[in-house]
């Protein structure tokens, strides 16, 4: 029996599954679901997977820093549509090798990272499991309905932005597996990878200016992320490569691992900036208004175009991108 191919197919044969609800907005598609909760208020859904092996390797991922990025990586969801994270759920399946100091450890800071951003936990699961150990998490959020930001409002014309430098978690990893996390210098990357951090703050002050036209977090890649946003706003993104926000201590780590900076932003994932849309006439207010409210630099790095597809513009020339970010089953 032929299997389907990766995880965007799969993605679209359960969607097209799935039927609809007259109290959801937005369901499968998007960083959350959301479904109304009153007149102008409603919530956010996002769950997420960790597996060890794939996700996290216990050989340099410590458990405090582990519990962090567990909750981080879901609240960054509800950061990547303007809202507020509220509550959480937790599900652990874990090997009969965890004890009870790292599970303290874990449980310490996931629940720091909820009180960072005001949610609490209310539930969840635990099982054993034989082999590799997985953690399940679910957030839900809540935002008024008329500050609402999704994949699908992208026009032609509209400025790519991102918030920070890409590239660094990917960055990071790599240095963890050439068993370099400890030296001098790479504390930046290595953190990025551990230990991210959710831009709640960034995406509710993006999502009150009323800007904003798309959005979504960086979790698989620029060249990933925003195909996405082109796919479901049904237009296509030209990114200029010496636009794209790099750190200097990146390309020192590109050396010593032997790969490519450039590489890294495109398609290393997991950086949990955000990237979003704006009108070109908008830019400079945004700017003005994201800098006096946060602090935060924006970053243009591209354009949204007509027609399918993400390009890349480096050195002259120009190369379709889309979705060469991480993907699973591929």
């Amino acid at each position: 029996m032929a299997r389907p191919g990766g995880e965007r197919e799969i993605i679209a044969r359960i969607r097209q599954a799935v039927g609809s609800s007259g109290d959801l907005l937005i369901g499968i598609g998007d960083d959350c679901a959301v479904y109304k909760t009153g007149p102008d208020r409603v919530s956010l859904v996002t769950t997420d997977t960790m597996v060890e092996g794939v996700h996290f390797d216990l050989a340099w991922h410590p458990p405090l820093e582990l519990g962090r990025k567990a909750a981080s990586v879901n609240i960054s969801d509800i950061a990547a549509m303007g809202g507020l994270p509220r509550f959480a759920l937790l599900s652990l399946a874990l090997t009969p090798a965890f004890g009870s100091q790292w599970l303290d450890a874990f449980m310490a800071g996931f629940l720091a990272v909820l009180a960072e951003h005001g949610a609490v936990l209310i539930g969840g699961d635990t099982v054993q499991s034989g082999h590799e150990s997985v953690l399940s998490v679910t957030v839900l959020g809540e935002m008024a309905e008329a500050e609402l930001i999704t994949r699908k409002g992208a026009r032609v014309g509209d400025v790519v932005l991102v918030s920070g430098f890409l590239g660094e978690a990917a960055a990071g990893l790599a240095l963890c597996r050439l068993g370099r996390a400890h030296d001098s210098g790479w504390q930046t990357l290595v953190a990025a990878h551990l230990n991210p951090v959710p831009q709640v703050a960034l995406g509710r002050a993006l999502a009150t200016s009323g800007l904003v036209h798309a959005m979504q977090d960086l979790s698989d890649g620029l060249a990933t992320d925003l195909a996405h946003i082109c796919t479901e706003s049904g237009v296509g993104a030209l990114v200029t490569a010496e636009k794209i926000p790099l750190s200097p201590v990146l390309g020192k780590a590109a050396k010593i691992c032997g790969q490519s900076a450039m590489d890294w932003a495109l398609s290393g994932g997991e950086d949990y900036q955000l990237l979003f849309t704006v009108g070109e006439q908008q830019v400079a207010v945004l700017s003005s208004l994201i800098r006096e409210q946060t602090g935060r630099e924006l970053f243009a790095v591209g354009c949204i175009i007509e027609g399918p597809g993400v390009f890349l513009e480096e050195a002259g020339q120009r190369r379709e991108i889309s979705y060469r970010g991480y993907e699973h089953f591929r």
